[in-house]
C-alpha cells in the first residue's frame, strides 16, 4: 500500500537517480505530470506499465487512479519533474492517499536550480562573495506569503534562484532593483538539461528586455547574485596548501 513519488530530473533522462530509475522499471502504473516532464524520462518505464498524463486531472481524479491500483497491489510511481520537494504540489496528494490508509515515499530528484546552476558554469555558493541561496518564486496565481515576497528577500543580496516566474520577468526585476545593483549578473536558463535548452545572461536592468525578445515565457530558471560575475570569482581555502584539515596538514 505504497505511492511512490519520484523526481524525474530537471529534463535530461540521465539525470534521474539510479532509485527512481528502477522504481520506474518495476512499476505497473506510472501517472506522470505531462506538461512538465520529459518524455524521453518514460524510456525508463516498465514497457508494460500503464502510463497516464495527470495534467488534465483534478486532485479527486489522481488519487483516486493512484489508489485504485494500489488496492489491486500494483506498483504505483507518481512522477514528477527536478526534485518533488520543491514546488511539487505533492504534499496535498501525500495528504489524500494517507487518510485512505496509503503510504507515499517521496525519492529526491535533481531539482532545475542545479542544473541551471550546470548550464552556466557556477558554483551557487561562492567563498568571500555569497554562501546563501535563495530559492523562491513570484506570487502570480499561486500567492507568497508577504514575508516572503521578492523585494524583501532582495534585500539580502545572496545568490536567487527564481521558480515559475519568468513570464512575470518586468515585474521580477522591478522588485530586485529595490536592492540589488542595476548591474548585478542575471542569468535566465531556459529547459535546463533539456536538448533546446537556452541560456540568456545579462545585467539586472536590461535582462527583461532580452528574454521579452527571446520569447521565453515559461519553463525557466532565474539566476541573480554576483556569483555569476567572472571578475568576482574568489578561490576557497580547502585546496589552499596552507590550510589544514581533517585529512591534511598544512603545508609549510
Amino acid at each position: 500500500m505504497t505511492v511512490w513519488f519520484v523526481g524525474a530530473g530537471p529534463g535530461d533522462p540521465e539525470l534521474i537517480t539510479l532509485r527512481g530509475a528502477r522504481l520506474l522499471r518495476e512499476a505497473e502504473l506510472v501517472v506522470y505530470a505531462g506538461s512538465l516532464v520529459n518524455k524521453a524520462v518514460l524510456l525508463h518505464a516498465n514497457p508494460g506499465a500503464l502510463l497516464i498524463d495527470s495534467a488534465s486531472l483534478a486532485l479527486d481524479e489522481l488519487v483516486g487512479i493512484m489508489a485504485e491500483a494500489v488496492t489491486k497491489g500494483q506498483q504505483v510511481v507518481r512522477l514528477h519533474t527536478g526534485d518533488p520537494a520543491l514546488f511539487g504540489a505533492i504534499q496535498e496528494q501525500m495528504d489524500a492517499l494517507q487518510q485512505l490508509g496509503i503510504k507515499s515515499v517521496m525519492v529526491p530528484g535533481v531539482s532545475s536550480y542545479a542544473a541551471a546552476a550546470a548550464a552556466v558554469g557556477r558554483e551557487l555558493t561562492m567563498p568571500e562573495i555569497t554562501q546563501t541561496v535563495i530559492i523562491t518564486r513570484m506570487g502570480g496565481r499561486t500567492p507568497v506569503p508577504e514575508k516572503e515576497n521578492l523585494r524583501s528577500l532582495a534585500s539580502h543580496q545572496a545568490a536567487m534562484c527564481i521558480f515559475l516566474s519568468v513570464g512575470m520577468i518586468e515585474q521580477v526585476v522591478s522588485e530586485l532593483l529595490s536592492a540589488y545593483p542595476p548591474e548585478t549578473p542575471v542569468a535566465v536558463v531556459e529547459k535546463a538539461s533539456w536538448p533546446e535548452e537556452r541560456v540568456i545572461r545579462s545585467m539586472l536592468a536590461e535582462i527583461a528586455e532580452k528574454v521579452c525578445a527571446a520569447g521565453v515565457t515559461k519553463t525557466a530558471m532565474i539566476l541573480v547574485g554576483d556569483f555569476l560575475a567572472e571578475e568576482k570569482k574568489r578561490k576557497s581555502r580547502l585546496y589552499a596548501s596552507d590550510f589544514s584539515h581533517g585529512f591534511r596538514e598544512e603545508k609549510k
